[in-house]
């Protein structure tokens, strides 16, 4: 995810390792936070595969003044950017916050591509929403279930947990919490879409008008 935003970032122009540092922890931030200690050593690898290049420069531009370097991305370095944009299948646990991270960026790739991102991501939202659904419908069902057998069989219901009503109310309640903050999710990717989509149209429309 670091390598990604720090091409990412370059992508605008040349940042020294500073600006850089101060932006990923700013979008990480609050309380995550990524140390000089574990930045550099990064940077440091990604110049020699490549990606990136430095130049020591001053701040004031005088003779004397303490160097900084100063980062640029390189053609390889574009190209690893546009592999891990396009990248879906990597980290699929942290994707929510990549493809946040992902949108900031929008602006680097075409129309084609964010479109097939964001419908990526749509699925990827209402994977989420069914599977948090079907798991509260199970676990209802399951305490009817174990419920009933310890009326009607209680010797067989023995061994099977039996959660009271305030649990399962917790339990119900927070796993519909999930719901919802993956239906908002949900309906912020749909609304993107329709902008890219408005978006993609009106400029296909304007070239189609100067030919």
């Amino acid at each position: 995810m670091y390598e990604f935003i720090i091409l990412a970032q370059l992508m605008y122009g040349p940042a020294h390792g500073y600006l850089i540092a101060k932006i990923i922890n700013d979008m990480i931030g609050p309380y995550a936070r990524l140390s000089y200690g574990r930045l550099y050593p990064l940077m440091a690898k990604m110049e020699q595969n490549g990606l990136i290049a430095a130049e020591s420069k001053a701040p004031g531009g005088q003779k004397g003044d303490r160097q900084m370097r100063v980062y640029t991305i390189t053609d390889a370095g574009r190209i690893r950017f546009h592999h891990l944009m396009s990248d879906t299948t990597s980290s699929p646990g942290d994707y929510q916050k990549l493809f946040t991270y992902k949108t900031c960026y929008f602006a680097f790739i075409t129309p084609v591509e964010r479109l097939r991102l964001i419908d990526h991501y749509i699925n990827y939202c209402q994977a989420h929403v069914f599977h948090q659904q079907t798991e509260a419908e199970d676990l209802v069902r399951q305490v009817a279930e174990v419920e009933e057998l310890a009326r009607e069989a209680p010797q067989l219901a023995h061994g099977f947990p039996r959660l009271d009503a305030n649990s399962v109310e917790y339990i119900v309640s927070t796993m519909q919490h999930t719901i919802d903050q993956w239906q908002f999710e949900l309906d912020w990717a749909r609304s993107l879409r329709e902008r890219e989509a408005a978006n993609a149209t009106r400029a296909g429309a304007e070239a189609a008008s100067q030919r």
